[in-house]
């Protein structure tokens, strides 16, 4: 088991792909127990590693409560990537109700916190979406033009004075 939970870390199996951060973090800290690893750098390396592309950058470029490249304070990495994953997540269900072209594959938002004794001090709740529909647009009707009998009336008339 232990060996296993290794050669996963030292390849790329162990990556996030297409999985929400919450998996990726549940997958990420089994192997990393079973893999008997300590070494807080070796850790943060291993967790940054195995994000997706995207979530580094945004990590990345955050204009507060970064953590740095040579940040070894893993729990906020981790808290890190769950808060972009879920604003993610939020946006994907806004675009997906706000488009006419439903996005390939729907994805939930996670209603647990990440696995973490000092996330329960942030103070921002999971995100949510629950789009309310539009009312229908009042219909007006088709005009009625008033003057289109009296118009035809006095084009008959026009040559005979």
């Amino acid at each position: 088991m232990e060996v296993d939970a290794i050669n996963a870390l030292e390849g790329a199996s162990y990556h996030q792909g297409g999985r929400t951060v919450d998996d990726y973090l549940d997958n990420f800290q089994a192997l990393v127990s079973d893999a008997g690893y300590m070494d807080p750098w070796t850790l943060v390396v291993k967790f940054q590693r195995g994000l997706r592309l995207g979530i580094q950058n945004q990590i990345a470029t955050m204009p507060y409560r970064q953590p740095t490249d040579t940040d070894t304070d893993l729990d906020a990495w981790y808290r890190a990537a769950w808060r972009i994953d879920q604003v993610c997540l939020a946006n994907e269900a806004f675009q997906s109700v706000s488009c006419s072209v439903p996005s390939a594959s729907p994805k939930t938002i996670s209603a647990r916190p990440p696995p973490l004794s000092v996330a329960r001090l942030s103070s921002a709740p999971p995100l949510s979406v629950a789009p309310k529909p539009l009312p229908p647009a009042p219909s007006m009707g088709v005009p009625i033009d008033i003057d289109a009998t009296r118009k035809t009336r006095s084009l008959s008339l026009r040559g005979c004075y």
